[in-house]
């Protein structure tokens, strides 16, 4: 009898180990959403809808308006700022909700979101800033003082590109939330956003939804093929190959600020550019509630090759 038992049993193991990996895996899909069609995507309205990041919580869930208004106290502060009246919260909404489907601010839990949505706007914040070290409020309190180049040194016109050649009379000085600079970059982020920018470059610094838009199509888009966008290094969606180690590329914060500037700012060591950038991005993350001590690892790109070593990039 003990034998027979023995043997129902031992022949019964792969039955019960087959039970438990489809329990498990059947666990594993209610957990992301892969086995329930209707977690597939989710619809929270004019926000966002048809993606499984909708069924997250979204921006407005927990960015409201006087949080942008916190952020950027000053923006309107006539005084001192050069586009006052021209930035608001409704132009930022209005341009995230078109990415939140694709993740923007709505990739893992409420926490990350909030990181997300304070990285974005730190190099958004320092990108436009007209703070000083005495200005009221302090240097990181003028946010979105600016939305084009006030004295642009050149016309940014690159004429040995023939995919987006200039047009003439045109200048493609730096425009937008994270400034555009050179004709190549105008046509690039103009196609991708729908919009004729390369003949018009002057629409991201006349309508603000639109120049968040190019701003935020910029921090979700790979510049090249199997590199990663900021978003992805950001999130954690990015796993950094052997010759990213070996190049001190990490996911992070710092990672972003390398394939938005590259080597302007990236690979120079303990720069002022690089770290100013780095304190808008916590400041706002105090401001919002999350906390600077939850910034991450990896916060700057002092040592850090670039992705793709240039003179010329978005940023001039």
């Amino acid at each position: 009898m003990r034998t027979s038992r023995a043997a129902a049993a031992a022949a019964s193991l792969p039955l019960l180990l087959l039970v438990a990996l489809l329990v498990a895996a059947e666990g594993r899909r209610h957990k992301d959403g892969s086995g329930d069609e209707e977690a597939k995507a989710c619809d929270k309205g004019w926000e966002c809808s048809g993606s499984r990041f909708c069924c997250n919580d979204t921006i407005t869930d927990y960015f409201k308006a006087y949080q942008f208004e916190e952020l950027f106290a000053h923006r309107n502060d006539r005084s001192l700022a050069h586009a006052a009246g021209f930035w608001d919260y409704h132009a930022f909404i209005t341009a995230a909700a078109l990415f939140e489907p694709r993740g923007f601010g709505t990739t893992g839990g409420k926490e990350v979101g909030m990181k997300e949505v304070a990285a974005f706007l730190g190099h958004v914040g320092a990108k436009t800033s007209c703070g000083y070290s005495v200005a009221t409020g302090g240097p990181l309190a003028w946010g979105l003082c600016y939305n084009h180049e006030l004295s642009p040194s050149q016309s940014y016109c690159d004429n040995s590109n023939e995919l987006y050649p200039c047009v003439e009379g045109v200048e493609y000085y730096g425009r937008g939330a994270l400034p555009v600079y050179w004709n190549y970059n105008y046509g690039i982020i103009g196609q991708g956003i729908k919009q004729d920018l390369l003949n018009h470059p002057e629409l991201l610094e006349q309508n603000a939804t639109l120049a968040f838009e190019a701003a935020i199509w910029r921090w979700m888009t790979p510049m090249k093929r199997k590199q990663p966008s900021a978003h992805d290094v950001f999130v954690g969606n990015w796993k950094p190959t052997k010759n990213d180690t070996l190049s001190k590329r990490y996911p992070g914060f710092g990672a972003t600020m390398n394939i938005l500037y590259g080597d302007l700012i990236c690979g120079q060591g303990s720069i002022d550019k690089m770290n100013v950038i780095v304190s808008h991005y916590q400041h706002y993350l105090d401001l919002m509630g999350v906390g600077s001590d939850k910034a991450g690892d990896n916060l700057d790109c002092a040592d850090q090759v670039a992705f793709n070593p240039s003179s010329k990039n978005l940023d001039s």
